[in-house]
């Protein structure tokens, strides 16, 4: 899976984290449904870092496009509101 993180960089991401990325997206967003401003930020980190941990960082010039496009690292909870509904960035 590629994915992309807004304002940054693309990543190949393992199958095998494919799925803990999604059970994150999915956390996140019933994050913001509640309005649990805190936990967003918490889950939307641990996504970020699954990504630049276990992601392989691609090359500035390889055009291969994103499976997923995460939002910039700086999004802000009013933010993830417009981002994180439904099913999530990486739908089921």
């Amino acid at each position: 899976m590629i994915v992309r993180i807004a304002t940054d960089r693309q990543y190949r991401l393992p199958d095998d984290d494919a799925q803990r990325l999604n059970e994150l997206d999915n956390a996140a967003v019933k994050a913001v449904e509640e309005g649990d401003e805190e936990q967003f930020h918490e889950l939307f980190e641990q996504m970020l870092d699954l990504v630049r941990t276990d992601g392989q960082e691609l090359e500035e010039d390889d055009l291969e496009g994103s499976d997923v496009i995460l939002p910039p690292p700086d999004l802000t909870f009013v933010e993830a509101g417009n981002e994180f509904t439904g099913e999530g960035l990486i739908p089921d």
